[in-house]
């Protein structure tokens, strides 16, 4: 391989990243017409196509794929290398890419930016919000924040919170209306709040009890992506809603809302910084884990 194709495979994983020329263009600062030619001659060169063009959209073919996810490694440290040339020694310093769902920026990150920003005014943090699970690799990133038990095997975890649990609830009119639940069946004769992810899935409410785990499908009348949302429409008595206990402890203490299937709803592992083991880690990596990791209260 020559040197002009690693910048070429640079281009081609960006557009990729991206699914658009013009944005892939606008991330590497040149024109898009500098994209297309780059990826062009890669495929020539090769004698294979690499991305399925059309107007609307750009996407790795099969043989795409596999190149890109055997580069991605490879790639990274290339990256991450180049990105350790912003760090000044071992001071933090430079971009740092996380992806992490909404509900972990609200309740980890965001109230201890001030403070972290304080420390290391030299960090830029961009943070990408979604609940789909990022393959942090191929995705550009360099960690990412996630519930364990949706972690990749081969990912370095440090706990970034301590156990969560989630609570089924409901408001005291709903459920002087329609009965409190005695076991999970029951639910199945419910308005259910359900929660869809960014990825398109509904959620199952996953219970589990002396060690036995239940699945229920749930149904109900509405559909709601946001825990926030969830929380406002079942005090509004929509229905039930399954939403993690720290998002309304002031709630169920005030009356406004009542728990059910308590006994059904164990703690869980909570939120896990991950990221991929590098032979050399930048020291902005290392500070951000440092600072967002998980430490047990000694009172």
């Amino acid at each position: 391989m020559n040197r002009t194709q690693l910048s070429q495979l640079a281009v081609l994983a960006a557009v990729a990243h991206h699914r658009s020329f013009r944005r892939a263009a606008h991330e590497l600062a040149i024109a898009p017409s500098a994209v297309s030619h780059a990826v062009a001659t890669l495929e020539e060169a090769l004698g294979v196509r690499l991305l399925a063009r059309t107007t609307r959209s750009v996407r790795p073919t099969e043989e795409g794929a596999r190149l890109l996810e055997s580069l991605a490694p490879a790639l990274a440290e290339i990256e991450a290398g180049l990105q350790s040339l912003a760090d000044r020694g071992d001071h933090p310093a430079g971009l740092l890419k996380i992806t992490m769902p909404m509900l972990a920026a609200q309740d980890l990150v965001l109230p201890q930016l001030g403070a972290f920003h304080r420390l290391y005014p030299d960090i830029e943090l961009d943070i990408r919000t979604n609940d789909r699970f990022e393959n942090i690799v191929e995705s550009g990133f360099d960690a990412g924040l996630r519930l364990g038990e949706h972690l990749e095997a081969d990912m370095i975890a440090v706990k970034a919170s301590g156990p969560w649990r989630g609570l089924i609830v409901g408001s005291p009119e709903y459920i002087e209306r329609r009965g409190r639940p005695q076991v999970p069946a029951d639910l199945v004769g419910h308005a259910c709040i359900r929660r869809r992810f960014s990825s398109g899935l509904i959620y199952r409410w996953e219970l589990e009890k002396d060690g036995k785990p239940v699945v229920v499908d749930v149904t109900g009348p509405l559909v709601l992506s946001d825990q926030t949302l969830i929380r406002r429409a079942v005090i509004d008595g929509v229905g039930l809603g399954f939403v993690f206990d720290r998002r309304i402890t002031a709630d169920v203490a005030a009356g406004r809302l009542v728990a059910v299937l308590e006994d059904w709803c164990p703690p869980f592992d909570g939120f896990f910084i991950y990221y991929p083991s590098r032979r050399q880690m930048r020291p902005a990596l290392r500070a951000f884990i440092d600072f967002f990791r998980y430490r047990e209260r000694s009172d």
